[in-house]
């Protein structure tokens, strides 16, 4: 998901939300990158993400299907999301992962209704230390 030059890379285990979330973020007027699978590399210093070909302006509705949507990217990843680890703190540290020799924030998982408001807020405007 990206929104102007900012990127979130969302990962979890299967099930676990992450086309659910992405579909939460496009209806606040995030872009998609990719559903289920991305290309990442660097450049100048910063993680970089895209579809691959085959999946381009395609997102999973659990329920419904495939939908089409308008693809963005390539873009800069601001953080990484991962469902699959539950956050347990209210105000949590900051956390960070090295993905490919880049240091980003890592973001775990809410569960709870403002956790895609929160989200597109983070990639609005970052986050204050």
């Amino acid at each position: 998901m990206a929104l102007a030059d900012r990127a979130l890379v969302i990962t979890g285990p299967s099930g676990s939300g992450k086309s659910a979330l992405c579909l939460q973020l496009m209806a606040m007027g995030a872009g998609l990158v990719a559903d289920d699978r991305c290309c990442l590399w660097v450049a100048g210093g910063h993680l970089m993400t895209d579809a691959p070909e085959t999946i381009r302006g395609r997102i999973e509705a659990r329920s419904l299907g495939i939908l089409n949507a308008d693809a963005v990217g390539p873009a800069r990843v601001a953080a990484y999301v991962d469902l699959g680890t539950p956050e347990d703190q209210r105000l949590p540290p900051m956390r960070m992962c090295t993905v490919l020799g880049v240091t980003m924030p890592l973001i775990h998982g809410v569960d709870a209704p403002h956790f895609a408001a929160a989200l597109f807020q983070f990639l609005k405007a970052g986050r204050w230390a």
